[in-house]
């Protein structure tokens, strides 16, 4: 699979002529993301995760574009995407553009007692590639290749992510939700992941592409 991260948390991930981009968000270049898109994978409904009107932009241009997520996330932007929208559950394996997901999780992470928490799924992709979303939900039972690890956000904190990355036990783990941070405080995050999260870590600049 070849996989371009997007600032923040949006990956395009291409394979066997197949495209499928999961949380095109407001902070991400999703017109760029969403650019022959055959699939999109929301984890949540946060503006971060989902651009809707750019979402829906794609869909006028490609119909045929389906968006796989949460029924709640379904449910909210019902109207703008014209029934392009199939709703998923944690634990539902499924068929994206030719490429096998498994959702996991269930609940954004706690931010504060007072915000209720938002539906949260995390996506294996081809049984390899991880996305947890907001979350740090390890998928039970899969052996992950590659991990995308959240490393900023008003709900999370350094050992969290840290500790993440040694549950899930991947090959390599790259930074994702990394949009809050200067670059001092990405520069430290990325030293104590490194030294510290027990997998090959690296943070890729937004357009970067690998192969997994």
């Amino acid at each position: 699979m070849r996989v371009t991260k997007f600032s923040h948390s949006c990956l395009r991930i291409e394979h066997d002529d197949a495209v499928v981009v999961i949380d095109p968000g407001v902070w991400s270049e999703s017109e760029r993301a969403l650019d022959g898109a055959d699939a999109v994978l929301l984890t949540h409904e946060h503006a971060d995760h989902v651009d809707a009107d750019r979402l829906a932009d794609a869909l006028a241009k490609r119909p045929s574009i389906t968006i796989h997520a949460h029924p709640d996330v379904v449910d909210k932007f019902s109207a703008q995407w014209a029934g392009a929208a199939v709703p998923v559950t944690s634990g539902h394996a499924f068929t994206a553009a030719n490429l096998l997901v498994r959702a996991y999780g269930g609940l954004h992470a706690v931010i504060h007692p007072e915000i209720p928490q938002v539906a949260n799924l995390g996506f294996l992709i081809n049984e390899s590639l991880y996305h947890p979303g907001d979350s740090f939900d390890v998928p039970d039972g899969a052996n992950v290749e590659t991990l995308f690890v959240p490393i900023s956000g008003p709900w999370l904190k350094l050992a969290e992510s840290i500790d993440f990355v040694r549950a899930v036990k991947p090959r390599r783990a790259y930074a994702m939700h990394d949009c809050l941070f200067n670059e001092q405080g990405l520069a430290l995050t990325d030293a104590h992941m490194t030294a510290r999260s027990g997998a090959e870590y690296a943070r890729l600049a937004a357009g970067s592409t690998v192969e997994v």
